[in-house]
């Protein structure tokens, strides 16, 4: 798809302001309705999902041109969804999200980029990673010693473990993927790793316009797959969920032959199963944050074949009707029963959950070109989590534990931040 291809939802959107807000039926107080955060961050019309249907129509129809002030609407975006999901609940089929996307792409396609952006580019290109300053040959160090198979020297696995770039170099994370191994081995499950030649995922690159770094990543991690015979391809990254679920056999071209799983969906059947048993007591009160990419984002790819068509040459309707990503058939529950099977925790939730969840704030490439509007956001979140009286915020997604931490951080903050799976350590 280009831009030109999402017209129709820049001239069909009437302004009515929905996509600043979570959808109105899940609205609980004034006080956390919002659901943009570019908006909370701006507050100016511009920086909304309508805002930018706006700038791309412009753009398109040259009444407006490229400048400063035009890239900072289009890149200081953490391309949640929630206005997607907001507009789409509340309204109609307009493609906020999508268009934004486009947007993206046609400014890098255009040369408009980001200094930020290239440098965290030019490092994916030459060491297969968006974490800046980080080299493909210490990608593999997390898990040294954990006497897990290494799939890059040779055998295969029934499962594969993919740590992600966050996780991979973020020494001071390290506790949740080398925890996920060993819960993993200990549940008896045949699991391996890539190793130092793990890949990127893609998915950072695809959201900041960057379509054929995408594109080789996708088509390399397939045929990674496939050429390993792997049957299931497990995840700790909420990013990387998202791009295996969605973006490959959405965006890639290429069909995807093997179960995709987040590491919370993979633990929450052990569970049930009885291969993984959580006795020890937790005493703590905890709120879960969903993770956009897990959440509303994460909803599996339906590929559909209708037609645009127009009733009495006047309404356009798709036939057959188009099914719609509303964001509710993301993966919240597993998360959610796996803290529930802990002993003595106590979980209590925020306003704005599950497809309604409030973005962290570190997607979309805003954590390494926005750092203060970053850190605004994450403290938001926060705030809601404060106000339901919980002495932590939990979530399954690295970049949003990284964001929470260094918000925690610069504002003084008390609050705990721990990924499902630390808890469920503390269980077992």
């Amino acid at each position: 798809m280009a831009l030109e291809d999402y017209r129709e939802s820049m001239e069909k959107c009437s302004h009515c302001g929905y996509c600043k807000y979570i959808p109105l039926s899940q609205i609980k107080s004034s006080r956390f309705l919002s659901g943009c955060p570019s908006m909370d961050y701006m507050h100016f019309h511009a920086y909304s999902g309508s805002g930018r249907l706006n700038v791309a129509e412009g753009l398109l129809d040259g009444t407006i041109d490229y400048s400063d002030k035009l890239l900072d609407v289009v890149y200081k975006c953490p391309v949640c969804g929630m206005c997607d999901v907001s507009c789409k609940m509340s309204v109609t089929e307009l493609e906020t999200l999508e268009t934004a996307l486009e947007l993206r792409a046609k400014c890098v396609e255009d040369g408009q980029t980001l200094p930020e952006h290239m440098a965290v580019i030019d490092n994916l290109r030459e060491e297969d990673t968006m974490i800046l300053g980080k080299k493909k040959a210490d990608r593999g160090r997390w898990a040294e010693g954990l006497g897990v198979k290494d799939l890059s020297k040779g055998g295969t696995a029934e499962v594969l473990f993919h740590a992600g770039c966050r996780l991979s170099y973020d020494e001071d994370r390290w506790e949740v993927v080398r925890g996920a191994v060993n819960l993993l081995k200990n549940a008896g499950v045949d699991v391996g790793i890539m190793g130092a030649d793990e890949n990127c995922c893609g998915g950072r690159a695809y959201e900041m316009g960057y379509r054929g770094e995408f594109k080789k990543y996708a088509e390399s991690n397939i045929e990674t797959w496939e050429t390993k015979g792997i049957k299931t391809v497990v995840t700790c990254c909420s990013d990387g969920y998202y791009a295996f679920n969605y973006l490959y056999p959405a965006k890639s071209g290429k069909r995807v032959n093997v179960e995709i799983l987040h590491i919370t969906q993979y633990l929450d059947r052990l569970i049930k199963e009885g291969k993984i048993k959580p006795n020890k007591s937790v005493p703590m009160t905890v709120t879960y944050h969903d993770p956009c990419h897990l959440g509303r984002m994460g909803e599996p790819y339906i590929p559909y074949t209708g037609k645009r068509k127009k009733i009495r040459n006047q309404i356009a309707v798709w036939d057959p009707p188009k099914p719609r990503r509303l964001g509710a058939k993301g993966v919240y529950d597993s998360p959610r029963d796996i803290l529930k099977s802990i002993q003595g925790l106590d979980l209590v939730e925020m306003e704005r959950i599950r497809e309604c969840s409030y973005c962290c704030g570190a997607g979309g490439g805003v954590k390494e070109a926005y750092p203060d509007f970053t850190i605004q956001t994450a403290s938001e979140r926060i705030e809601e989590a404060k106000a339901t009286g919980a002495e932590a915020i939990v979530t399954s997604c690295p970049w949003c534990e990284r964001n929470f931490i260094d918000a925690t951080v610069e504002k003084g903050e008390k609050m705990k931040v721990y990924d499902v799976i630390e808890l469920l350590q503390k269980a077992i």
